[in-house]
């Protein structure tokens, strides 16, 4: 992925030196999760792509209340790392800005927060062990830059472009939120079953891959910047975290009416059709017949 060189978004915000972690925590125990239930809810959201606060049920962003966050630190505007987050966050930017646009609308774009250890958000206290996450409430995505290591060397999904299918999958959240299928999900809450709300998670997180992968194609298209290998680094990612491959590796057993974010095959699938279609009417997951 040829990145060097290229716009960095203004739109991140590093709060690494501000001694973040401040905030009240996660609310986990409202939402009549159990301790069991928690730990998977962790172990998935150690994982690329997920969106810890919908597993824990914080979706609606209200759980953690109005937070105060630190001022953002430039101390590290150097960093590679971080220099790297801010290209691929500006050319989300541009590929959402110029799809809506077409449409006649304007894209809201998020922030991106950087944090080291815990974080204060909108809906509660991020820790780095959730993953990346993005939070309805502010609007803003969170990650952790240590996350990269985790996935390069205990998730078995190395390669610069895994790291940017991250910061997309996130993103998507966003997506969701600006188009109100973050709402809908939520207003389902304890109207049905856990069964059905795991399902529904399912295709949530499944269509913010497709997302990711309809920014990959266009991002490409208007750039070229993808180089070989580029594309199968982000499925091999997309698979190495499908609920299967996760509860296999730290249960030794598949449970598949407890997945929440989807199979290695179906999070691969729908990451491909979002790439192939560029179009984010290709994603809809809810009212397709099968995911």
């Amino acid at each position: 992925m040829k990145w060097e060189g290229q716009r960095e978004s203004e739109n991140v915000e590093d709060a690494r030196g501000s001694g973040g972690g401040r905030g009240r925590g996660l609310p986990i125990g409202g939402r009549g999760l159990g301790v069991g239930g928690i730990v998977v809810a962790l172990l998935a959201s150690w994982a690329l792509g997920i969106n810890p606060l919908t597993v824990l049920g914080l979706l609606d962003g209200g759980g953690g209340g109005a937070q105060v966050q630190a001022p953002a630190d430039d101390s590290h505007a150097q960093d590679p790392g971080y220099r790297f987050v801010k290209v691929v966050l500006a050319d989300t930017e541009d590929v959402w800005s110029a799809y809506f646009q077409r449409s006649g609308q304007d894209y809201v774009m998020p922030k991106l927060r950087v944090f080291r250890g815990s974080e204060p958000t909108a809906c509660g206290t991020g820790e780095a062990a959730m993953g990346p996450f993005y939070c309805p409430a502010d609007r803003r995505v969170y990650i952790d830059l240590g996350f990269f290591d985790t996935l390069r060397e205990r998730l078995g999904a190395p390669g610069d472009f895994a790291q940017a299918y991250v910061i997309a999958h996130e993103v998507g959240h966003h997506l969701q939120n600006l188009m109100g299928t973050t709402q809908k999900l939520d207003q389902a809450r304890g109207r049905v079953s856990e069964r059905e709300m795991n399902a529904m998670s399912v295709k949530l997180e499944l269509q913010a891959d497709c997302f990711a992968g309809v920014w990959a194609g266009l991002s490409q298209r208007s750039k070229g910047w993808l180089e070989q290998g580029d594309i199968e680094e982000a499925m091999n990612a997309a698979s190495q975290i499908g609920d299967d491959t996760l509860q296999k590796r730290s249960q030794g057993s598949v449970v598949p009416e407890s997945f929440t974010h989807g199979s290695s095959a179906q999070r691969v699938r729908w990451f491909k059709r979002g790439l192939e279609a560029g179009d984010l009417k290709s994603c809809d997951t809810f009212s397709s017949a099968s995911v």
